[in-house]
């Protein structure tokens, strides 16, 4: 394997684990408020974070999760969880360059592109478009990887 593969796949690995890191983060915070007045605990966080609490997005943040049910709070916890699992399964399959990673990858990933579609389609923003773009390259290159090391076998 070429050194400039190696690291396109460990960059991969990385943008994976991030995810899966961010995504424990995510569900570790929703079961610890699982019981609290989410308002008053979200208040809290922006007025310390210095964030401008008038911002409509952050007061329709507030309003939305203020109105989760604690069934809905630990649903979320537990999705988050799950997902962090399958993204830490191909961060690390990726960055021990195991090729079942790269299936694995392909998979998962080319999946959650409709569903990363359709919430763009629903609530644009460049976060969710740069996240989009780096999947669909992640799933191009892990499926152009895939054909060449499929074509080398065959031609041995």
């Amino acid at each position: 394997m070429k050194s400039s593969d190696r690291t396109i796949l460990r960059l991969i690995a990385l943008f994976k684990l991030l995810k899966a890191l961010l995504l424990i983060a995510f569900g570790v915070g929703a079961l610890k408020l699982l019981h609290r007045d989410m308002g008053s605990t979200l208040d809290h966080w922006v007025a310390v974070s210095g964030i401008d609490p008038g911002n409509r997005w952050v007061e329709r943040g507030i309003a939305k999760a203020s109105n989760l049910t604690p069934a809905k709070v630990k649903g979320l916890g537990i999705v988050s969880f799950i997902y962090a699992g399958l993204f830490l399964t191909e961060g690390v399959g990726l960055w021990l360059l195991k090729p079942w990673a790269e299936w694995f990858t392909v998979i998962i990933t080319s999946s959650l592109v409709p569903v990363e579609l359709y919430e763009l389609y629903r609530r644009p923003s460049a976060s969710k478009i740069v996240v989009l773009i780096i999947n669909i390259a992640v799933v191009g290159y892990l499926v152009y990887r895939i054909r060449t090391r499929s074509h080398e076998s065959h031609s041995k």
